[in-house]
């Protein structure tokens, strides 16, 4: 969301030197909507598809669906079928709406559909699609939109000139960073906005000459920061990894607390761990156990503990395959009873095997580990190719781990035993003789 997805539509059509026009699919249910209602009905109209057009006054221009992953289906039919045929190439040159009752060409127009997530949007109309993914922005990258764009924009529609409010890069970028947490910069425009409007309130209250922006006049007009990083402030920790997800509004970290009391081998999940995360962690846990005396595991201690995942902020439903690794490490870390290293963040699904296969998201997940302080990044050696999309400046400034099975991973992720200084037992000694 907040990406520029509608603008870059527009954009295009501007390029090509078409017209363009738009109508946004969120929420409908009724396949009227798209093929018309039949003329014997009371109230008939056209589709939206041949609205579109009229309202374009064109028979090619750059048509843009919104949020075609928020169609719905009812009694009424289903709009996602009606679409089949609007955007099938071979078959919308005889396009019928329901209304005009005869066939009407919409080869010329070029559709472009937007949608946030792919998961709802049908098998059969994705087929017909070419699916373009547009990442989010990286924290350089919306510095110099707000910079060029979003700040000019907010200044002129506050009726302040740029004398007047002075913002420097710095504070832009700490504004991004504890104030914003988004793919985005839709919400860093509210932000730049109620900037504005602070800084106009005192100039209309007799405030002379201009206002430079500081660290504590942006805490003063928006109040204390929002986020924070949370991985800096932190030690290293006994059963506690930190993962790496990627969710719609860009790459998130996840901490992955294990604990274990006595009991009778019971595996308990908590934090809103959808199938595929319950399963990453049964998966984990019987990897373990079966490795037990090569990993210096003692299966006693397994057999008759309980363990307890928990993935924190509970109320955030979570799901994909990308925590295998990190509930292995956050496990195997407190059977050993060896800390985790808080500054490796890690992601990759395990087998049974220890063979620690790619995921997806790698460009938000890396930014995602950058925003929240963290300098190494554990990642499967297919998903090295991925690396190409993390933007150069993020790229130089940390270092990955590339892994093929558990072992590398739990090499990279321990923290080794701190180093007891020479003499120290002698010292100890010393002490108990007086």
């Amino acid at each position: 969301p907040g990406v520029g997805k509608t603008s870059l539509g527009r954009s295009i059509a501007r390029a090509m030197g078409r017209e363009f026009t738009r109508i946004s699919l969120g929420g409908v249910h009724d396949e009227a909507e798209i093929r018309g209602h039949r003329r014997t009905y009371v109230g008939a109209l056209p589709g939206r598809i041949i609205q579109g057009l009229k309202k374009a006054g064109s028979n090619n221009p750059v048509f843009m669906l919104d949020e075609i992953d928020k169609v719905g289906a009812d009694f009424r039919g289903d709009p996602a079928a009606a679409l089949l045929e609007v955007l099938d190439p071979e078959q919308n040159s005889t396009f019928e709406d329901h209304y005009l009752d005869l066939p009407f060409d919409l080869s010329q127009a070029m559709f472009i559909t937007t949608a946030n997530v792919l998961n709802t949007v049908p098998a059969a109309l994705r087929d017909r699609m070419e699916e373009i993914a547009i990442p989010g922005y990286t924290p350089h990258e919306k510095v110099q939109i707000a910079r060029r764009h979003l700040l000019p924009r907010q200044l002129t529609e506050h009726g302040l000139s740029v004398s007047k409010m002075k913002v420097s890069d710095k504070i832009l970028a700490q504004l991004i960073e504890e104030y914003t947490r988004e793919a985005g910069v839709r919400n860093l425009e509210r932000e730049l906005g109620a900037l504005c409007r602070k800084s106009a309130v005192q100039f209309v209250e007799g405030r002379k000459g201009s206002i430079t922006v500081t660290k504590a006049r942006l805490a003063e007009f928006l109040g204390p920061a929002q986020f924070y990083s949370e991985v800096a402030e932190g030690g290293d920790e006994i059963g506690v990894a930190t993962g790496l997800a990627a969710t719609a509004v860009g790459g998130e970290i996840l901490f992955i607390e294990a604990s274990r009391m006595k009991g009778r081998k019971n595996l308990i999940l908590t934090g809103q761990l959808g199938d595929v995360m319950q399963e990453s962690a049964q998966t984990a846990l019987s990897y373990l156990k079966a490795r037990a005396d090569e990993l210096g595991i003692d299966a006693v201690d397994v057999d008759e503990s309980d363990i307890h995942l928990h993935v924190p902020a509970g109320a955030t439903p979570k799901e994909g395959p990308s925590a295998g690794v990190a509930l292995a490490v956050a496990l195997t870390s407190m059977f050993l009873g060896k800390p985790v290293r808080r500054d490796v963040a890690m992601t990759g699904e395990i087998t049974l095997r220890g063979r620690v296969l790619p995921v997806g998201g790698i460009r938000d997940k890396v930014l995602a580990a950058q925003r929240a302080g963290i300098r190494t990044v554990l990642l499967p050696r297919r998903n090295e190719k991925d690396l190409e999309d993390v933007p150069d400046e993020i790229r130089k400034s940390m270092a990955f781990t590339l892994v093929d099975d558990f072992d590398g991973a739990l090499a990279a992720a321990l923290a080794s035993p701190r180093r007891k200084r020479a003499g120290s037992k002698a010292k100890k000694a010393r002490r108990r003789s007086r």
